[in-house]
């Protein structure tokens, strides 16, 4: 595996990283196609085997479910100090005034809250699920710059937004010399590019490292066009943030893929990672075949020629997943 530098922070992180939204508890009001600890521990212990040791989760995801599978996991199968863990604050988990947003209320209550599902003293990564209309943003950056002096947190990221949005937000965090964002985790895959008009270009001026989520658009460009799994039947986000008339960027991946001999989604990882504000996608695997593709993908290099056919069938579309 490689290591590469979120960012230009000192912080090194895996090339490719584990999306945990894949794990919870289905009694607890997680998707149905999630995997408890017993069904996830192949997948764990492949990653490590791996070197993949970015771990990604949120507090949302299976209701906190995950948080408390990958905390489990952590001190099961390896060492904190092993794994750069990263969590997410803002949507909502209570209808309390601390349940959800990012106002100091709820990211003390729910960073708490995370801390102790996780099992640990501190985090890695701590991003904001989005952009909250209703605080300040100089209430949010405050809090978030306390977090980290209370070493509760060691670094700061962002999730998918405006790039005036994540601009304002680090703004504020500079004018006042407060702790700025390290990563943004935006959506990026071949069928959705919108982040390469505004949001990248923010980035590299920044020093931010993006760390892609949905690479594979949710499943659609590791398998062929029309074919389902458990999870593309159960999963209405991926209704929301995808278009049903993109058979030809599938099909462009799933030739190439056939010309070359190897999976779909190490040809539409590859493309990922080749953009050079990238520095780790999130893989959310199910299956220890997704992990090992994921990892194959970061040593693929692809040809002019591949890239001039995979970014040919694309077309301008709405930005998705704010």
């Amino acid at each position: 595996m490689i290591y590469r530098r979120l960012g230009n922070s000192g912080l090194k992180v895996s090339r490719i990283a584990l999306g945990c939204m894949s794990f919870g508890d289905t009694a607890r009001g997680a998707n149905p196609w999630v995997l408890d600890d017993a069904a996830a521990e192949p997948v764990f212990r492949q990653a490590l085997d791996l070197g993949i040791t970015f771990w990604d989760t949120a507090n949302i995801y299976g209701h906190g479910t995950s948080e408390e599978i990958v905390g489990r996991a952590i001190h099961k199968y390896t060492r904190r100090e092993e794994i750069v863990l990263a969590t997410k604050v803002s949507r909502p988990m209570h209808d309390g005034p601390g349940g959800s947003g990012l106002s100091r209320k709820a990211i003390l209550e729910q960073l708490d809250a995370s801390l102790a599902r996780l099992g640990t003293d501190y985090v890695d990564l701590y991003q904001i699920h989005r952009w909250d209309p209703e605080t300040p943003v100089e209430e949010t950056m405050e809090v978030l710059h306390d977090v980290v002096k209370a070493g509760k947190v060691r670094y700061l990221g962002a999730s998918s937004m405006w790039a005036w949005q994540f601009a304002k937000l680090q703004h504020v965090a500079e004018l006042h010399g407060w702790t700025k964002f390290v990563a943004m985790q935006n959506q990026y895959s071949l069928m959705q590019r919108e982040e390469e008009r505004e949001m990248f270009g923010l980035l590299a001026d920044q020093g931010v490292g993006s760390i892609p989520w949905s690479p594979l658009a949710k499943g659609r460009l590791a398998r062929a066009w029309g074919t389902s799994t458990v999870r593309s039947g159960n999963d209405p986000v991926a209704d929301r943030i995808f278009a049903a008339d993109d058979r030809a960027i599938a099909d462009a991946v799933e030739s190439i893929a056939a010309t070359r001999g190897v999976p779909m989604a190490q040809i539409a990882l590859s493309w990922v990672l080749r953009n050079p504000g990238v520095t780790a996608p999130i893989v959310g695997a199910t299956d220890v075949l997704h992990l090992a593709d994921a990892s194959a993908a970061v040593d693929l290099t692809l040809t002019d020629d591949e890239i001039a056919v995979l970014e040919g069938a694309y077309s301008p579309r709405l930005p998705t997943g704010f």
